[in-house]
């Protein structure tokens, strides 16, 4: 893959990114900040929901389907990958509210900090183990 296509495959893959954030951060913030759970347990119950939306767009409009991988194995692979991003991203929640608390402003800079990391290993573990 040229440089050209794998800028324009890493644009795609921001903008599912993009909106699975969107959820991710709207969920987030309704069960930590409305409903008033703690904010770790919130980021999971986000990231799975978002999760669901990411893997119906990423291998519908970023990634190319191995034609050697069944639906339910690259299903498998993506949601074993996203669960290590899943324990990524509870790790930097965790850092993130320990060292700087669990309100509205703290809670947003660790989640903006912590979906960073876990779309660069995303990016990276999809493109080795589910693209052609």
């Amino acid at each position: 893959m040229n440089l050209r296509a794998l800028v324009g495959q890493f644009l795609k893959f921001g903008m599912v990114g993009a909106l699975a954030f969107v959820i991710d951060y709207g969920v987030l913030m309704l069960l930590s900040q409305v409903v008033g759970w703690d904010p770790v347990i919130s980021s999971v119950f986000s990231f799975v929901i978002s999760l669901v939306f990411n893997y119906v767009a990423s291998m519908r409009f970023v990634f190319e389907r191995r034609e050697d991988l069944s639906r339910r194995r690259e299903f498998t692979i993506f949601v074993v990958l996203s669960v290590i991003g899943l324990l990524i991203n509870s790790a930097c929640m965790w850092a993130g509210t320990a060292a700087f608390g669990d309100g509205a402003l703290s809670v947003t800079v660790t989640k903006v900090a912590a979906t960073a990391v876990v779309a660069i290993w995303n990016f990276v573990s999809r493109k080795r183990w589910l693209e052609a």
